[in-house]
Formats: structure tokens, C-alpha cells, sequence
């Protein structure tokens, strides 16, 4: 606030500064997140953006910190980078959670999914199906069909693969009858 307010901008668009670089930097990694999480590439937009605000929060940092020598640069630079690495940290998790969540369209999300939120209809419907089961009373295939717009296929490996979970198979152990 004290670099801002020296070199021009007094008052409350001052006190302001150091809120918007952070938000930059903020929403610019939601961009980037967002992008990571429909597996596609981020805009440029977003990588400058994300730049800007790294390089200005220190910058400003910096500035605040020469007049107390090189040493005092460094010490107020530490906020900033703090900040921005921690952030960043945090970022790269929730990417690759991302990256690992599963890829293949029209799969069934396992219930420890990435998203909290289905993404397509196949997975709302696992996710209904579970909580009925959990409640006693499951959805039966036509109402996983009706209620979810899904073919009578579709809805019959949504139903096979929770209902698999529930009696404590993985998804991928399922069989075709063939066998026990």
C-alpha cells in the first residue's frame, strides 16, 4: 500500500492494490484450473495474467523493501513468494487430481471423484443411484433410464457397476455372468 500510495494513487484505490494483484493471480490460476480439469489448453491469456500479477505482487514487494537495504528487498519479498508458491503448490495438486480423475467419456466417475458436481448424465445417474442404495431404497433401471435420459444400455452398466461397488467389487471386477 506504501509504494502504491508514494508513486501516485492516495487513498482508497491505493488501499486496493495489493487486493487486485492478488486476485490476479487468483483468477488466473482458476483459469488455469478450469482448463486442467476439462483436460484442455489453458489460454495464453491466462499465463500472462498470471505472470503480470507474480511479477507486479514482487515488484511491489521489493520496493517496499529497498529503502532498508538489499536485505530488507529480500525480506519483503518473502510474503509474495510465499503466497504465490503455496498457491501454486496447492494448484498443482488439484491439476493432477484432475488429470488422474477418469478420462474416457461415458465412463461412471467412482465415488471419490474429482468434481462434486457430475459432469454428463452417466455419472449423476451413479451418483443418484448411490445415495438410494444408501438410503434403502435403490432406483430401479427404468428410473436410472427415465430420470437420466440414458438408453436402457446405458443404464443397465450404470445400475451393474454401483450396484458391483456396493457389494464391495471394483467397478472393473464385474463379469458377464460366465463365471462366479
Amino acid at each position: 500500500v506504501d509504494v502504491v500510495t508514494v508513486h501516485g494513487e492516495p487513498g482508497a484505490v491505493g488501499h486496493w492494490y495489493p487486493v487486485l494483484i492478488d486476485g490476479l493471480i487468483v483468477a488466473a490460476s482458476m483459469v488455469l484450473l478450469d482448463a486442467a480439469r476439462h483436460r484442455e489448453s489453458a489460454p495464453g491469456l491466462a499465463w500472462g495474467l498470471l505472470s503480470a500479477g507474480i511479477g507486479a505482487t514482487l515488484a511491489v514487494n521489493v520496493l517496499a523493501g529497498v529503502p532498508s537495504g538489499w536485505l530488507g528487498a529480500i525480506i519483503a519479498a518473502w510474503p509474495a513468494l510465499a503466497f504465490v508458491g503455496s498457491y501454486e503448490l496447492l494448484m498443482m495438486i488439484v491439476r493432477a487430481a484432475a488429470r488422474r480423475a477418469p478420462a474416457e467419456a461415458g465412463s461412471v466417475a467412482p465415488r471419490d471423484a474429482f468434481s462434486p458436481v457430475p459432469s454428463d448424465a452417466e455419472t449423476a445417474a451413479a451418483a443418484s443411484l448411490r445415495a438410494t442404495i444408501a438410503a434403502g431404497n435403490p432406483l430401479s433401471l427404468n428410473q436410472v433410464s427415465s430420470r437420466f435420459g440414458l438408453t436402457r444400455q446405458a443404464a443397465t452398466k450404470v445400475r451393474d457397476l454401483v450396484l458391483a461397488e456396493a457389494n464391495g467389487r471394483h467397478p472393473e471386477d464385474h463379469h458377464d455372468g460366465t463365471g462366479p
